[in-house]
């Protein structure tokens, strides 16, 4: 078969058709890295990492000091995990003893309200939502951004808006009364 280029032709077409993957790598790569090392990105990931690490924090404080002084308040003096009480016992459920724990119970087939898990649970997220809004607090404290933002009822939309505000941005009324004025 005849070659429609010389030699050389290739060999620089070749080179040619490398440079450009290798240019179109370059750029890839850098377009990443300006992705990857954005402001935005980086502080996103901070964020999230410091979110774990507080939640983790917040839960073990739920869990291992809060909760035993709490279960020892409501009946059966166990942790809170092991609160639940059986809805249909399985086939070796004896009345006198019952289940002691609940693996037990779930073993033998019996059907149970895992109530402690649940309110272990609640705690936990009402410790962490309060937790969460006191460091917003204090940050907002600290650095006078306001990353709590106020907000009132439009009178006539019923709609929220920013307490700052003087018009409502859903129904465009004026939020300091100059319609009652009006009329």
């Amino acid at each position: 078969m005849p070659l429609l280029y010389s030699s050389s032709s290739a060999n620089e077409e070749q080179r040619s058709l490398l440079e450009q993957g290798e240019e179109q790598a370059k750029r890839v790569f850098s377009g990443f890295i300006d992705f990857a090392f954005s402001g935005n990105i980086l502080e996103i990931a901070f964020g999230l990492i410091l979110a774990n690490a507080f939640t983790t924090v917040t839960n073990s404080f739920v869990n291992d000091i809060l909760l035993p002084p709490l279960s020892i308040l409501l009946p059966l003096n166990r942790n809170m995990d092991e609160k639940f009480v059986v809805l249909k016992p399985g086939p070796k459920y004896e009345e006198q003893n019952g289940y002691n724990t609940i693996d037990l119970a779930q073993q033998d087939g019996a059907v149970v309200l895992a109530y402690g898990g649940f309110i272990r649970h609640i705690i936990s997220f009402l410790f962490l939502g309060t937790m969460l809004y006191a460091l917003a607090c204090l940050y907002q404290y600290i650095s006078k951004d306001n990353i709590i933002k106020h907000t009132v009822k439009c009178r006539y939309c019923k709609k929220r808006v920013s307490s700052k505000a003087i018009r409502c941005v859903n129904c465009t009324s004026w939020l300091d009364g100059r319609e009652e004025r009006m009329r």
